[in-house]
C-alpha cells in the first residue's frame, strides 16, 4: 500500500539535492571546523556558505545567523537569552500568545518559575492573536514579545509586523517562531520588523536536528548553553557541518521555488477542501478560513465523527488530528482551545498539510478515501 503523505507541517522529507550536498561532509570532509588544517578549513568554508544561504532567504546578514539543533533550541535561546540576561533575581516581563508551540510555551513557564512575569494573550476565533490584548499587556518592564509567524495547526499567519511596530518605540524586543512559515510564504526579517526569528530545518526539507536563530545585530543575548565560543559565543559545541550544509541548501531551494510552490500548494489545498465539501453532505468547518493562512494547510472539522477514528480507517493516509506534538493525546490541542472550538468539533478536526512533493493524484485519492471513511462512521 503506497502511503499518501499529507503531514508536511509535522515534518518534511529531506530534499534529494539536500542529501547530495550533505554527502561529502558525512564521508571525506569530516574535519573539525575549528581546526586550522585543510580539512577543517573546508568545513568552515562550507558552514559559512550555508550561513549566507540561510541569511539570504530571510533578508538578513550572515553574521546574524546562529546555527542550533532545531526550532526548540532556537526558541529556548531566544526567550531565555533575552529574559535571563540580568540577574538573578530575574524581574523582566514576557508576552506570548495562547497558542504558541510548546517550545515557546514551556520555556515561558520555566521563566515564570524563576521569577519572570509572563502574560499569555488570547486569540480570536479566526485564529489570530489579539493585537489589542498585546498592546494592553505591555509594561515598562516588558522585555520580549514572542508571537509565532504562522500557526502550526490551522495555518493562520499572525500580524507580526503590527506587533513589532507597537513594541519597537518602547524598546521591546520581538521574537517570532517562523518554523512553519519558512519556505511557504515570504519571511523577511525587515518586513516583519523582528529582532529574533526561529528556523527549524526539518520543516523546510532539511534533516531533523538542525535549525537556526536569526539575531538582529545589536540584540544582546545570554547563551543558554555554556562551553566554547562557537556561533558567536551563543551556541557552544562543535558544529554539525553536514546538517548545516543541508540547511543551507534547503534554504537556497526554498528561495528559488517560493513563488511557484506557494501557488501550487494553494491550488492543491483548495482542491482538497472543495472535493471534501462536495463529497460530504453536511457542512465542513475549516479553521481559520477567513484569516490569512499558509498555502499548504487545511484544518478541517468533519461533522459527527472522530478524526482519529477516520484516520484508523484509512491507513494509507498520513495526516494529523491536531498538533503533531500532541497526536497521542486525547485532550483538545492548545490551538483549538485558544480559538474557542467546542469539544465535539475538536474531536472531528484533522490537519491535512501538502508539500513540495504532493501530487494532484494524491490529493484526489485522499479526498476519496476520507469521504468514504466519514460516510462509514456517520452512518454506522
Amino acid at each position: 500500500m503506497k502511503q499518501i503523505y499529507l503531514d508536511y507541517n509535522a515534518t518534511t522529507p529531506v530534499a534529494p539535492s539536500v542529501r547530495e550536498a550533505m554527502g561529502p561532509f558525512l564521508a571525506e570532509f569530516f574535519g573539525n571546523p575549528s581546526s586550522s588544517h585543510a580539512m577543517g578549513r573546508a568545513c568552515r568554508e562550507a558552514i559559512e556558505d550555508a550561513r549566507s544561504q540561510v541569511a539570504r532567504l530571510i533578508g538578513a546578514d550572515s553574521d546574524e545567523i546562529v546555527f542550533t539543533s532545531g526550532g526548540t533550541e532556537s526558541n529556548n535561546l531566544a526567550l531565555c537569552g533575552v529574559m535571563l540576561r540580568d540577574g538573578p533575581p530575574w524581574r523582566g516581563h514576557l508576552v506570548i500568545s495562547a497558542f504558541e508551540h510548546p517550545s515557546v510555551a514551556e520555556p515561558a513557564r520555566f521563566l515564570r518559575r524563576l521569577g519572570c512575569a509572563v502574560t499569555v494573550v488570547p486569540c480570536t476565533r479566526g485564529g489570530l492573536v489579539d493585537v489589542e490584548a498585546i498592546q494592553s499587556a505591555l509594561r515598562p518592564e516588558t522585555r520580549l514579545v514572542s508571537i509565532m509567524h504562522a500557526n502550526n495547526e490551522i495555518g493562520t499567519v499572525q500580524p507580526v509586523r503590527q506587533v513589532a511596530d507597537m513594541c519597537r518605540p518602547r524598546g521591546i524586543l520581538v521574537h517570532t517562531d517562523a518554523s512553519q512559515s519558512i519556505g511557504k510564504i515570504p519571511c523577511s526579517v525587515d518586513e516583519l520588523g523582528v529582532d529574533l526569528l526561529t528556523i527549524a530545518g526539518h520543516k523546510v526539507y532539511a534533516p531533523k536536528g538542525i535549525g537556526a536563530l536569526y539575531v538582529r545585530r545589536g540584540t544582546a543575548l545570554d547563551p543558554y548553553l555554556h562551553g566554547a565560543g562557537h556561533e558567536g559565543g551563543l551556541r557552544p559545541g562543535t558544529e554539525n557541518t553536514a546538517y548545516i550544509v543541508g540547511l543551507g541548501r534547503a534554504a537556497r531551494l526554498a528561495g528559488e521555488q517560493l513563488d511557484q510552490q506557494q501557488l501550487r500548494m494553494t491550488q492543491l489545498r483548495d482542491r482538497l477542501a472543495q472535493q471534501l465539501q462536495a463529497g460530504i453532505d453536511r457542512p465542513l468547518l475549516i479553521h481559520g478560513e477567513t484569516s490569512p493562512r499558509l498555502p499548504n494547510t487545511l484544518s478541517v472539522a468533519f461533522p459527527g465523527v472522530t478524526a482519529a477514528e477516520m484516520l484508523r480507517r484509512v491507513p494509507e493516509l498520513c495526516a494529523s488530528t491536531g498538533s503533531a506534538c500532541h497526536s497521542g493525546s486525547v485532550s483538545m490541542s492548545p490551538t483549538l482551545a485558544a480559538i474557542g472550538v467546542a469539544a465535539e468539533v475538536a474531536r472531528g478536526t484533522m490537519r491535512l498539510s501538502v508539500g513540495w512533493y504532493t501530487s494532484q493524484q494524491e490529493v484526489d485519492r485522499a479526498a476519496d478515501i476520507l469521504i468514504h471513511a466519514w460516510e462509514s462512521l456517520a452512518t454506522s
